[in-house]
């Protein structure tokens, strides 16, 4: 007899998701935050508000690899445009990032 493919589905808060590339984040050392050791994904949540786990309303998730590799940037994808991925470079304005992916000023 064939199973579905999920055992149990769970409710998520979450209105989109941000997946970061740990391996370039682990290649830049963090580069991010005010001593620039912190991760992309780290100064994301802390920048959006957003809290670690499925209550919050964004996921800011840290996924292996990527496959795309740059030597100077650590590469994100935004979950409401997955055709359009994103470069940012260690020592970033995380803030004005934060900004503009949540649609502020």
């Amino acid at each position: 007899m064939m199973r579905g493919l999920f055992a149990k589905k769970i409710k998520s808060d979450w209105d989109y998701s941000l997946m970061v590339c740990r391996k370039c984040t682990k290649r830049q050392k963090g580069g991010f935050g005010k001593k620039g050791k912190s991760s992309l994904a780290k100064m994301l949540r802390k920048a959006l508000g957003a809290k670690k786990g499925r209550k919050s309303n964004i996921g800011v998730v840290e996924v292996g690899c990527l496959g795309v590799c740059p030597r100077h940037a650590v590469v994100m994808i935004d979950s409401r445009a997955p055709q359009e991925w994103m470069l940012v470079t260690p020592g970033a304005d995380v803030d004005a990032l934060a900004r503009e992916i949540s649609g502020g000023a």
